[in-house]
């Protein structure tokens, strides 16, 4: 009793300090004013409109975009920094759809090898490398379609970066993604062994292991859930479809009910209908999509990832000479599929299925965008606004717009006018931090 009594005595003889208590501290360090960042372009591009606009400027103030317009028009806060970025155009970060953060290109290493012989702690490394690069490259957002035999490494990638341990860009990811039993690989190993070969991605087969899968993948951290729709296991290696209607129903009827959207791997006609009857949000690859299913996938709201660039990196692998050599037969039913998807005005995203070749190199799909058709400003607009959307983002990135995030790049040149400028990057800020300069 009389220790409690004099430890009484000397709290109440104590004089006052203004931060004794942790609400005192909290209150205090939340009226320290963010820092701002006057960021003065030749012009900026907004992520919407049909060309940019010469002499805009973007304040940032913490992480979000305060204003955007003509330079003489924006209120400056005193003490405020001043970037000048002379020759430039400054536009929202770009997103991929579409990457596999733990593959490497398969000229390095065949995606066998990288499955069965390299190790989780390897591929978990050299994804840290990836990741960098990405962001320098001015890709700001990844969604992460599968880590390709990785488990749910791409999860704890995901908290590294938004716990700013590594950088990188803003993750969302799948975590195994799922197929159907029997139907994905490694394969080709004995009758007697194969049961015991490590899978690429989590098999599920009938109702109840969708549901299981699907539920499973989400408790480990999946912001999206992947499906492959049909994949080469015909009787002589035919790509056809997987997983039945009723299959893809029950797993988009899940994933939506936590408040998920699915994706699927797609790239027959069947698959892809099966797809977009079942309420998936987008359709991956699409090779031969016919004008009948992209019209229904346009009618449906279902968006396409082309991933123009993948196929067309694992054919050079093979000794195709691009632009010397006559396009390939899949070159030229990719052409045309993509041609068909345009003509059905079906909303085109942009993924690249970066990890089949070599990531930082990201841009190479949006030049190919505009090769198979699209303009440079329609390509931006997959790349921004239109996957900020995709993603369920929309309100948030994708557009340099007052209350956005501040996810920007500056380039040189002019990327609505000629696409390649995008790879001439000066500047990435992603959420109000500078990353490169």
């Amino acid at each position: 009793m009389r220790a409690r009594s004099l430890i009484l005595l000397v709290a109440a003889a104590a004089p006052a300090v203004p931060c004794a208590g942790a609400a005192q501290v909290r209150d205090r360090q939340a009226v320290v004013p963010a820092t701002s960042t006057l960021l003065v372009p030749d012009r900026v591009w907004d992520g919407v409109a049909d060309a940019s606009h010469s002499g805009w400027a973007v304040l940032v103030t913490g992480n979000r975009i305060i204003a955007a317009g003509p330079r003489g028009q924006i209120s400056v806060p005193a003490g405020a920094t001043t970037i000048n970025l002379p020759g430039t155009t400054l536009m929202p970060g770009l997103i991929d759809a579409h990457s596999h953060v733990l593959l490497h290109p398969y000229n390095e290493s065949s995606w066998n090898d990288q499955v069965l012989h390299e190790s989780l702690a390897l591929r978990t490394a050299r994804a840290v490398n990836h990741l960098r690069a990405t962001v320098l490259a001015g890709f700001t957002t990844v969604r992460d379609l599968g880590t390709e035999g990785a488990g749910y490494a791409d999860v704890g990638l995901k908290q590294a970066v938004n716990q700013g341990i590594i950088p990188g860009p803003r993750m969302l990811v799948s975590t195994r993604a799922i197929v159907a039993r029997g139907a994905y690989g490694p394969a080709g190993f004995a009758a007697e062994y194969v049961n015991d070969i490590p899978q690429g991605a989590e098999e599920a087969s009938g109702l109840d292991q969708m549901a299981q899968v699907v539920r499973d993948q989400i408790k480990h951290g999946a912001d999206w859930v992947k499906i492959y729709a049909d994949y080469r296991w015909g009787p002589n290696g035919e790509t056809e479809p997987t997983f039945t209607l009723d299959e893809l129903k029950e797993a988009v009827d899940i994933a939506s009910s936590s408040g998920r959207p699915v994706t699927v791997h797609a790239t027959t006609p069947e698959g892809m209908r099966r797809g977009v009857l079942a309420g998936v949000t987008t359709i991956e690859h699409g090779d031969n999509g016919t004008p009948e299913v992209f019209k229904m996938m346009a009618d449906r709201g279902v968006c396409l990832v082309p991933t123009l660039a993948a196929g067309d990196a694992v054919l050079q692998y093979g000794g195709w000479r691009k632009g010397v050599d006559p396009d390939r037969p899949s070159i030229v039913a990719k052409k045309k599929s993509f041609k068909a998807a345009l003509d059905a005005g079906v909303t085109i995203c942009n993924g690249s299925d970066v990890g089949v070749f070599t990531h930082g190199d990201d841009a190479r799909e949006l030049e190919m965008l505009v090769a198979y058709g699209m303009t440079p400003v329609a390509a931006l607009r997959s790349a921004t606004s239109i996957d900020a959307k995709m993603l369920r983002m929309g309100d948030q990135l994708g557009q340099v717009k007052d209350g956005y995030l501040a996810d920007l790049i500056a380039v040189r040149g002019d990327p609505t006018k000629d696409i390649s400028a995008i790879r001439q990057v000066q500047l990435v800020m992603k959420d109000g931090t500078i990353y490169k300069q």
